[in-house]
Formats: C-alpha cells, sequence, structure tokens
C-alpha cells in the first residue's frame, strides 16, 4: 500500500503546488495580497509565514490546494465592491483581488492551468534533450490471420506512416494513436515499397491488459511491429528540436483528451477509462516501480489533465470563473450574486457527480464491483 501512497502524494504535491503557484505568480505581479498558499484541505500539518504575510501550509487531506486572497472569503468570491471599499483604506483596497481590472482577474484564474501546461512542457524538453526521443520507424512485422489489419489490407513490411493523421514517428506512437482514436474506422497511411497507401481499418475491442498489468478495454487491429531493418532510433535533441517536440505532445495529449471526452459525451468511447484519485493512485505507484523516467513522464500527462479539466466552463473550476468574466466582458458588468450561485449549484452537481462516477470506477477497478 505504501508503494502507492507515497509516489501518489509526491505526484499530487508538485502538480498541484505547480498549479496554485500559477495563481500565485499572477496574484502577487498584480499587487494582489495572498493570505494563504495550501497544499491539501482540512488541518494545517506545518507551515511558515513570509515577509509578506502569506501562510504557506500543507494540510491533512493531499487532493488538491487554494490560494486565498486578501480580502476575500475564498479564492475567487465576488464579494460587494461597496462593502469593500467601505471597509478598507486605500492601501488595502490595492491588494484586493474583487477590485483589480477585468483582464488581470482572467490573468489570475488561468495562471493555475497555465502553469500546468508549462510544467508538462518543462519535463518532456528535459526528457528529450538529456534522455532523447525514440524516432524508430515502426514496420509491421505479422499480420494476424483473419484480423481487422487483413480484413483491411495491412501486409507484412509495411511501414506505418500515419494512424488518423497523427504523424508516426516512433514505432511507440502505433498503440497510443490507436488506443485514442474514437471512430469506427481507424486511417492508416503506409509505405509499401514505393506507393503510399491510406487504408481504413475496423478496430476490434477486447478486454485485455495495459502495460502494468491493470484490465483495460483494448483496441487492436491485430498486428505485430518491429523496428524498420532492425535498427532502434534514440536520439537526444538540440533545445529547438526538443521545443518543438514537447509542444508537440503537450498539443497532442490535450485535444486527443477533448475529443475523447467529446466521443465519452456521444457514447462513441469507453466510459470505464475515466478513473479518479484511486486509480491515480494505483498507476501512479505501478509507474514509480519502472523508475523515475517513467514517474517524471507520467506526472507531465496528469499536470495536462488538471490545467484542461480546470479550463472547463464550470463554475467551481477556473474555467467557470473564465467564464463568468467573458459575460462581463460582453454585459459590461459581472452577473448578480443570485446567478452566480445558481450557476455553483449546478458546478458542485456536475463535480459531486464526476466524482462519483469515477470513484465507482476506481472501485470496480479494484474488484468491489463485478
Amino acid at each position: 500500500m505504501l508503494s502507492y501512497i507515497i509516489p501518489f502524494i509526491v505526484l499530487i504535491l508538485v502538480v498541484v503546488f505547480i498549479h496554485e503557484y500559477g495563481h500565485y505568480y499572477f496574484a502577487r505581479r498584480y499587487g494582489v495580497g495572498v493570505t494563504d498558499f495550501s497544499i491539501g484541505f482540512g488541518k494545517e500539518i506545518f507551515g511558515w509565514n513570509d515577509k509578506s504575510g502569506t501562510r504557506w501550509k500543507i494540510c491533512w487531506i493531499p487532493l488538491g490546494g487554494y490560494v486565498k486572497f486578501f480580502g476575500d472569503r475564498n479564492v475567487f468570491s465576488q464579494a460587494d465592491q461597496k462593502k469593500l471599499l467601505a471597509k478598507y483604506n486605500e492601501v488595502d483596497r490595492q491588494k484586493l483581488f474583487v477590485l483589480k481590472p477585468l483582464y488581470q482577474r482572467a490573468l489570475i484564474v488561468f495562471g493555475g492551468p497555465l502553469a500546468n501546461f508549462l510544467l508538462a512542457l518543462v519535463i518532456f524538453f528535459s526528457i528529450y534533450t538529456f534522455v532523447g526521443k525514440d524516432f524508430t520507424p515502426a514496420m509491421i512485422a505479422e499480420v494476424q490471420k483473419d484480423s481487422p489489419a487483413m480484413v483491411g489490407g495491412l501486409k507484412q513490411n509495411d511501414v506505418i506512416l500515419e494512424i488518423d493523421g497523427n504523424k508516426v514517428e516512433s514505432i511507440m506512437d502505433v498503440s497510443k494513436f490507436i488506443m485514442m482514436s474514437t471512430d469506427n474506422l481507424i486511417d492508416f497511411k503506409v509505405k509499401r515499397s514505393y506507393d503510399e497507401l491510406i487504408l481504413k481499418i475496423k478496430p476490434d475491442t477486447i478486454l485485455g491488459e495495459d502495460n502494468l498489468g491493470n484490465k483495460i478495454n483494448k483496441r487492436i487491429v491485430g498486428i505485430k511491429l518491429s523496428a524498420y531493418n532492425n535498427e532502434i532510433n534514440h536520439v537526444k535533441l538540440g533545445p529547438a528540436q526538443a521545443v518543438f517536440h514537447a509542444a508537440h505532445e503537450v498539443y497532442y495529449v490535450t485535444t486527443s483528451s477533448l475529443k475523447y471526452l467529446g466521443a465519452m459525451v456521444f457514447g462513441k468511447a469507453d466510459t470505464s477509462q475515466l478513473g479518479g484519485p484511486i486509480r491515480i493512485a494505483k498507476i501512479s505507484g505501478q509507474v514509480a516501480e519502472f523508475g523515475l523516467l517513467a514517474f517524471v513522464s507520467m506526472m507531465a500527462y496528469i499536470s495536462i489533465s488538471l490545467g484542461l479539466i480546470n479550463l472547463f466552463p464550470i463554475p467551481m473550476l477556473d474555467g467557470g470563473h473564465l467564464m463568468f468574466y467573458a459575460f462581463e466582458k460582453i454585459l459590461g458588468r459581472p452577473l448578480s450574486q443570485k446567478t452566480q450561485e445558481g450557476f455553483f449549484r449546478i458546478g458542485m452537481f456536475l463535480l459531486l457527480s464526476l466524482m462519483f462516477f469515477t470513484t465507482f470506477n476506481d472501485l470496480k477497478d479494484l474488484g468491489l464491483f463485478n
């Protein structure tokens, strides 16, 4: 159990700290007072005060964090400005979040997700620079009899160039692109001798195991791969190339995640793949056993997920507040307190429903429900 808990706590601490620091950075940049910077919720385990008056603390429940601004009940409360003006002197008013210009408030809110994307970018950049990136072309070594690949026309010795328009730069990309596909047919662009062909393959879905031994619904086409000419091409990249490929990976994970979630909403993708804290804890422990590189890579993907989810236009998330600011920009005034409270109730319902669903999937994954 400890082998799962410790990596999970480390993962959450880093990803959440970076997220909250994004809010903190822009808040301090625009002169907003920050009274609390908390990693975790509940009772404080330990903490300290810095010279600007911020209380930095670690709390018992390590499933998130928050930055509390001067004069606010919570991070993004919409307090009555007239009451605020009467309550604080001129110096203190300069530190109030709700009195800042709209663009500054929006940047402070957006700073959290932005920091998560930047963390992933830095991790991928570091891996590609100091460890390297695989560029081994993917060649089909075997097409299984009567498989979707055989029916669709794939043949032995075909070199896979693209899958659903995504360039296959490495043999490692093939299974990833197949798993993330959501359409009934997958487009394979292959090189056969001197010709380039586009073939449509209808994958089968089977109950299998991922690389960590966890049961998942896998999309398969029935091929075995090998390195082209049996040569592994693993290259350490220069700074410019590393930035390009790191940015591309962040972009791909973001867009494919949105596409996959959209497919889930319309019933075209497997909702059992949605997991919560229990599954993340389990997988982080399993990944940590493969070494620091695998664990740090997972941290990058979790960081992207956290940043992306927080941008959804759901009240209580950063995206919900950005939605309110968009209304404020369009209407020329903030939404009424009553309207915002209505949105927050909807947001609370959606988040609790998502938590219930992911927890159910986690418990089912552990074998408690069959």
